[in-house]
């Protein structure tokens, strides 16, 4: 099979196309023929070094897929070969999702939403579970409370306005003034222009914050939060300011969850998500697709069309 791998650490121009052997289920895996396959940042972060993960044999890259159910290993009973499926193989472990085919425990993926195609699809799901784990799971998201989205039209971020709103939250984003539009038709209720505006001197009694920006974005982030609220960074431990006694603040890494992918294809089915696709490229353009998410002027998501 086709497959990108990285010929050592460095920039985009380490990634290569190259023949690998197509993997085989093992007991409680299926083997996915992947159709398209998600960029994000996590993937060049590790491209540059190799730090962020643990490494198989094989330097593989990417972990968002979306595709066909190839064959079934021992065990599996949620899927047969023909269902269509996206997930989030894996990680943060190796799955190598930009490659014609991967494997992984049949639980890290789900049925894929009819009502939208597989490019779209492969734009959900490591983005899409970041931002709902980060609301549901670890701030506990009720209705009529207020939250913050740094990067509103970012990749995690557009998904967060999105499901925030779906779960009845008050939602404020920040994003660039041209992306405000977007923002807004994505359920936003209000948008900061970063640029022009300190979001800490328009914003007040927030109480979840997800910031996928770092930086002293955290730290001034505290100055809106109410007592008891969440600061959530999706940047790494090192991010998480130290004064924050009156807060739960903390980093999270985002997990395959079966569940989590079926409520996510179940706002996509009920109209509540949608993905926005930035860029669309064929697999053997794996650099260019990096060097343009380096930039950080992506709205949504990146994705590579492989089958």
């Amino acid at each position: 099979m086709r497959a990108i791998v990285v010929s050592q650490w460095g920039g985009p121009e380490v990634l290569t196309e190259t023949e690998l052997d197509r993997p085989e289920p093992g007991m409680g895996e299926v083997l996915v023929r992947v159709h398209a396959a998600g960029v994000n940042p996590v993937d060049w972060k590790t491209r540059a070094s190799g730090a962020l993960i643990p490494w198989g044999p094989v330097p593989a890259v990417g972990w968002d897929v979306s595709g066909t159910v190839e064959a079934v290993g021992l065990g599996v009973t949620l899927f047969q070969p023909g269902d269509e499926v996206f997930g989030m193989p894996r990680f943060p472990y190796q799955a190598g999702a930009y490659a014609e085919y991967v494997t992984a425990p049949a639980r890290h993926f789900s049925r894929k939403p009819a009502s939208i195609d597989h490019v779209q699809a492969a734009a959900l799901p490591l983005a899409a579970l970041t931002a709902w784990q980060a609301l549901t799971d670890t701030a506990g998201l009720r209705p009529g409370q207020r939250v913050l989205v740094h990067a509103a039209a970012g990749g995690v971020g557009h998904f967060a306005v999105q499901i925030a709103k779906a779960l009845g939250a008050y939602v404020i984003g920040t994003a660039s003034a041209p992306k405000h539009e977007l923002v807004r038709s994505l359920g936003a209720d209000e948008v900061i222009d970063y640029r022009t505006t300190a979001f800490e001197d328009a914003v007040a009694e927030v109480d979840v914050v997800i910031d996928a920006i770092g930086g002293d974005y955290g730290t001034r982030s505290l100055k809106v939060l109410r007592p008891g609220g969440h600061l959530i960074t999706l940047n790494g431990p090192d991010e998480v300011p130290a004064e924050a006694e009156a807060f739960h603040t903390g980093w999270t890494l985002v997990e395959p969850d079966y569940a989590g992918l079926r409520a996510v294809a179940a706002l996509v089915e009920e109209g509540k998500l949608r993905p926005v696709v930035d860029t669309v490229l064929p697999l053997a353009e794996a650099a260019k697709a990096h060097e343009i998410g380096e930039l950080g002027r992506t709205t949504g998501k990146i994705v590579l069309t492989v089958a």
